[in-house]
């Protein structure tokens, strides 16, 4: 009888987008036989990986991302890449399903047979990332996708997980946006690798540039760790085209430059070490909510936080206690 998985396993790697988009929806799944069924397919498919490069793509809502990532993807490909976008939408809190417009707002891209297109809910993962957004860059990579962006649901201060995934961080900007650097703060603007500000064009065109100088003078002012790097801030148009070229010569510098350093691979080391930790923390707090002894004892843990009976802590310990020992009496 054939393995499911090796099968999906060759499909992928043969390059077949209905086995990858497979894939990413079994990865995504929750249930316990299709969670078995992933952990198996990535653990297959890992030789495989490794050699795209990895890009993820933060900025506010309206600053043109789906549209930039059109420009910049029919870019690449012309130059003989193959690139896939994972779109992270927020997700609806009514009904806990995912908006998916950025697909719909890629249309020359998602016609392209040199491109592949997912978008995903972000659920309740916070970071502006969904939580199998790792594993689906791995599925991309064994699909033969040489260029991975992830563009993040764009949300504000909370748009960092997306730098712990990807080799280059961009930063997109909009015109006269310094309001828009106090609103981010310089905590994400000292995570970028690179800086787009976006819509430079019309009459928009000089004050993209005065807005790019203002934050290449401002990031003189920030020390950014790692290897020698300038972090260029670039104006762009994602219109017109302009300056997409130039974006994407300046990535593969960077790209070039970190893998000779011996940045790329330690940086990686550390996104995999703090995928170790993420899937632990995600584990746990799944197994406290599914465990019995856990699940009985909670409202009263709960109720006697609310009431101001027991420090948070103290009751987190104790619910803790109940998933190792599954005595829920003994820890109270």
């Amino acid at each position: 009888m054939t393995d499911p998985v090796q099968t999906l396993a060759a499909r992928l790697r043969a390059g077949d987008r209905r086995a990858l988009a497979k894939a990413v929806t079994l990865v995504e799944s929750a249930r316990a036989d299709h969670r078995e069924m992933a952990e198996a397919l990535i653990a297959e498919i890992m030789p495989d990986t490794g050699t795209a490069m990895r890009v993820g793509i933060s900025g506010v809502p309206g600053v043109g991302k789906s549209t930039f990532i059109e420009a910049f993807g029919t870019h690449v490909t012309a130059l003989g890449h193959r690139i896939a976008v994972l779109a992270v939408d927020p997700s609806s809190k009514r009904g806990g399903g995912s908006i998916l417009g950025d697909k719909t707002r890629m249309e020359l891209l998602s016609r392209n047979p040199d491109a592949f297109i997912r978008p995903s809910p972000a659920g309740e993962t916070l970071g502006g990332v969904a939580r199998r957004s790792r594993e689906s860059i791995l599925l991309c990579e064994a699909a033969g996708f040489d260029v991975i962006l992830v563009e993040t649901v764009g949300v504000g201060q909370s748009e960092t997980a997306v730098a712990e995934m990807t080799d280059l961080f961009l930063l997109l900007l909009l015109p006269a946006g310094g309001d828009e650097l106090q609103g981010l703060k310089k905590g994400i603007v000292e995570l970028a690798d690179m800086i787009l500000v976006n819509k430079a064009d019309g009459a928009l065109a000089d004050q993209a540039r005065r807005t790019a100088a203002d934050y290449h003078g401002a990031l003189r002012l920030l020390s950014k760790a790692g290897a020698d790097w300038t972090v260029p801030v670039l104006p762009v148009s994602a219109q017109t085209g302009d300056g997409i070229a130039d974006a994407w010569t300046r990535m593969e510098a960077f790209r070039s430059m970190m893998a000779e350093s011996g940045a790329l691979a330690a940086r990686r080391s550390q996104q995999a070490r703090n995928w170790l930790w993420d899937e632990l923390m995600a584990e746990m707090a799944q197994r406290l909510k599914a465990d019995p002894s856990v699940r009985d004892l909670l409202p009263q843990i709960q109720k006697a936080v609310a009431d101001g009976d027991t420090p948070a802590p103290v009751g987190a310990r104790r619910l803790i206690a109940a998933l190792l020992d599954g005595r829920a009496g003994n820890v109270l």
